[in-house]
């Protein structure tokens, strides 16, 4: 039997596309984590100045998903945060039970 454990997964997105380009992306990933785990919430914490530049951007979309997953779904979710446009910066944090 497969173990279940609670997951939290931040992510940074680029605004440089527009804001309907990161509500496309916030979609996809909720999408994703809906396909392969069970998503409990996700907090929009919006547009937020960054701490320094990354990728010469200043300002970023903040996003939280918290979900419960196998342990083999993060790694993935991982890796296509890394291969997508648009994602800044992840990550993903396994919570205590």
């Amino acid at each position: 039997m497969a173990v279940i454990n609670s997951y939290e997964a931040v992510l940074v997105f680029s605004l440089k596309n527009g804001e309907e380009a990161v509500a496309d992306t916030v979609k996809k990933f909720k999408d994703l984590i809906e396909k392969h785990a069970t998503l409990e919430t996700v907090e929009e914490w919006g547009k937020r100045r960054l701490s320094y530049p990354i990728k010469k951007e200043n300002d970023a979309y903040y996003a939280l998903f918290s979900f419960k997953s196998e342990a083999e779904f993060p790694a993935e979710l991982d890796r296509i945060t890394k291969i997508t446009d648009g994602v800044l910066r992840s990550m993903i944090t396994k919570m205590d039970a």
